[in-house]
């Protein structure tokens, strides 16, 4: 594996494609926005023109872009991934879609001669840019195995999670878990700062119980600081919450926290609010409570 297409530079995809040129990795990448692929050149990668120009010479390809239709658009039709990369190419979807939707589409690659895994991520920006992203990966041991090294260069913790789909499944657990998190958290700061407690040193004395949480720890100042610049927004956990409710009632399974949290997002995306980093859930415990 030494060439490497990305096809989706925003806030995930392009430190993840960064962090592949500096692993040695040469790297095309493709974007809508001139902007995006302008700053992967900066960095030593290539600028792609097209979808079919950054896949034409890719030992694997990368896609990292927003919704399951999105996915579907890139590695379809004659511009698409699948018609254009070579036979035998890894394909990497670190995007996060419907688990029914990575099984079909694994189909239809490997129908192409496409090698597909599906593996998205968990880490937010921060993640991103420092390369320690958790990556949960479904599809094809051996295919997983020969990735090795790719997703080494943007993740810390990668495992290989079960057959194709698998991936996505783990996803949204993720995402519900986060979602939750943020809403307790969100509580938690608005009660503490009802009663006039210093929330710096709660927090500090809370992360290192059993309260303790990477969302604690990546959250928390943020809340403090009425500051919800995206690092993952809003708009994004809404659509990985329908993708847990939607599969949730697939399966036969409850999840009643879950939809308690995916309805209060939702409508923050309703109302305006979904370009607000996820820890922008603050914002509605406040306004529950009276608070600002």
């Amino acid at each position: 594996m030494k060439n490497i297409a990305v096809i989706g530079l925003g806030i995930m995809g392009l430190p993840m494609a960064v962090n592949l040129v500096n692993a040695g990795f040469t790297v095309a990448g493709y974007n809508r926005s001139q902007a995006a692929t302008d700053k992967l050149a900066a960095a030593g990668g290539r600028a792609a023109t097209s979808i079919a120009d950054a896949v034409k010479d890719a030992d694997a390809v990368i896609t990292m872009v927003p919704d399951s239709p999105d996915v579907e658009a890139v590695v379809g039709g004659d511009a698409g991934v699948f018609a254009n990369a070579r036979k035998g190419t890894l394909w990497i979807d670190a995007s996060s879609i419907r688990p029914d939707v990575a099984k079909r589409l694994a189909g239809d690659a490997a129908a192409a001669g496409i090698r597909p895994l599906d593996a998205p991520v968990s880490g937010g920006e921060q993640g991103a840019i420092d390369g320690v992203l958790s990556i949960m990966v479904g599809g094809d041991a051996g295919d997983f195995a020969d990735a090795a090294d790719v997703l080494s260069a943007v993740g810390r913790t990668i495992v290989h999670v079960g057959p194709s789909g698998s991936g996505q499944t783990v996803k949204a657990a993720n995402q519900l878990i986060v979602a939750v998190n943020i809403q307790a958290l969100s509580e938690a700061i608005v009660f503490l700062e009802a009663y006039g407690v210093d929330t710096d040193a709660a927090l500090k004395v809370l992360g290192g119980g059993l309260a303790g949480s990477k969302v604690l720890d990546q959250k928390g100042q943020k809340m403090l600081d009425r500051n919800f610049d995206p690092g993952f927004r809003l708009a994004l956990h809404n659509k990985d919450l329908g993708i847990v409710t939607a599969a949730a009632r697939e399966a036969g399974v409850a999840v009643p926290l879950g939809a308690a949290v995916a309805q209060l997002v939702t409508a923050m995306v309703a109302q305006g609010d979904g370009g607000l980093d996820h820890s922008g859930l603050f914002k509605q415990a406040l306004a529950t409570s009276g608070r600002q």
